[in-house]
């Protein structure tokens, strides 16, 4: 498999003002492979310590920061000599290790020539925020799920990847339906490296749903594992709730689906664990489309989806035919689908904020907002081909964008005021 965040790792091993790197991400997304992959690809050794599954180590830092002796005892744990200038030093799970993310301050501070990146799950390293946090002293990374264009690199379809990369739009217009059928390939299987590398040799979509439940049933589990008692029951009502949120024709968020007469503060704490462990995303509404986008941010409407368009699939127990060959019941879910994939290839692009517009009177509501390059955006997006265009058209009356971008399975068009952009081409659109 490629991903694409290995560039962004190859910039970080070349820049002068190098730190240890925290990758950060939800389970099972791929890091501890994105690691060892970069540090086979890069360097002509490669330390790897999983503070999981090594009991020796994880009280390692509760004496002293002295990175000679951690240096020792890394060699020690992992049989290789550990030199600055030809050996990554990955260690995983580190959340696990008392006082482990503190100890990255001091590699910054006192032996900045090491190669260190270090990984754990968003809900471990919130669990331990009591500890010293290495402000400053860190980089950081987000790896999220594999994108539409990984996707397709990972079928081996390199082809159309650099068709669309090319914005030749008449040349892609003309093989749309290849593109549109691994899109749809792509709402059942999603961007979770497992069920992709499980599609890709056994071709078997059942077997994908079947790693994908069990992703599910591993997050769930982590709740019980991690997060406290008294708030465990309102995740998983939360967190289950998300599919029927987004069914809905109004998609903000309301507690009342959750529970009846749920409230706010009943699962404020809730929403912050989902969050704060990347399984969560959580789009604020916002009033105004001015910079910055953030002083016009509504705290109290959002919009949640989940990590992964695969997993809200399987979190909504659509099949194959459904997704594939489409019938009528499945109309108001598509959408669902479809806004959840346009996020997914919002979120992996850096420095680029997502919000969502609705009217003070309701009547409008626009997918997403961006900002991009000093530019706001406005995208509409639409699951099939429909072409109406009644809230973009009001956003953009009452606030004028330089660009507005509709988003569907219609094919590139530019109206002046208006591109219309197929959503298996958004990932590649120059904005």
């Amino acid at each position: 498999m490629e991903r694409f965040a290995l560039t962004s790792l190859s910039k970080w091993k070349q820049s002068k003002n190098r730190k240890p790197l925290i990758i950060q991400g939800a389970r099972q997304v791929g890091k501890t492979w994105l690691m060892q992959e970069f540090g086979r690809r890069e360097y002509e050794q490669v330390a790897y310590i999983n503070f999981e599954s090594s009991d020796s180590l994880k009280s390692i830092f509760k004496e002293n920061f002295d990175v000679s002796r951690l240096i020792t005892a890394f060699q020690i744990e992992t049989g290789i000599r550990i030199r600055p200038e030809n050996t990554l030093l990955i260690l995983d799970e580190i959340q696990e290790a008392e006082k482990g993310i503190t100890s990255l301050k001091y590699f910054c501070e006192n032996a900045p020539e090491y190669h260190i990146m270090a990984a754990g799950s968003l809900l471990g390293i919130t669990i331990h925020q009591k500890t010293s946090s290495p402000v400053g002293k860190v980089d950081f990374l987000t790896l999220y799920p594999m994108s539409f264009n990984e996707f397709l690199l990972a079928l081996g379809q390199e082809q159309l990847y650099e068709l669309l990369k090319s914005n030749d739009w008449p040349m892609i217009t003309n093989f749309k339906a290849k593109l549109i059928g691994h899109l749809r390939h792509y709402y059942f299987i999603g961007g979770m490296p497992e069920a992709v590398s499980s599609f890709i040799s056994e071709n078997d979509f059942d077997k994908v749903r079947s790693i994908q439940k069990s992703i599910l049933s591993s997050y769930e589990h982590d709740f019980s594992k991690h997060v406290p008692a008294e708030i465990i029951r309102r995740i998983k009502m939360l967190w289950q709730s998300i599919p029927s949120q987004l069914s809905k024709e109004n998609k903000k968020f309301i507690y009342g689906v959750v529970k009846q007469g749920g409230r706010a503060k009943e699962f404020e704490l809730s929403l912050a664990w989902l969050t704060d462990c990347g399984l969560v995303h959580k789009i604020h509404r916002i009033s105004k489309a001015a910079i910055p986008l953030v002083a016009y941010q509504d705290a109290s409407a959002f919009k949640l989806f989940i990590l992964d368009v695969g997993l809200l699939s399987a979190m909504g127990d659509l099949t194959k035919q459904t997704i594939l060959q489409g019938n009528s019941i499945f109309s108001e879910f598509k959408g669902s689908l479809a806004e959840q994939f346009v996020l997914q290839q919002l979120k992996i692009q850096q420095n680029i904020q997502v919000y969502y517009w609705s009217s003070d009177t309701a009547r409008a509501e626009l997918d997403f907002v961006i900002r991009h390059n000093d530019r706001i955006i406005p995208i509409e997006v639409k699951a099939e081909e429909n072409l109406k265009a009644k809230s973009l058209k009001s956003f953009y009356e009452k606030f004028n964008p330089k660009v507005a971008v509709r988003t569907s399975m219609s094919d590139y068009r530019n109206d002046g005021w208006l591109v219309n952009v197929p959503l298996y081409a958004l990932e590649s659109f120059r904005f």
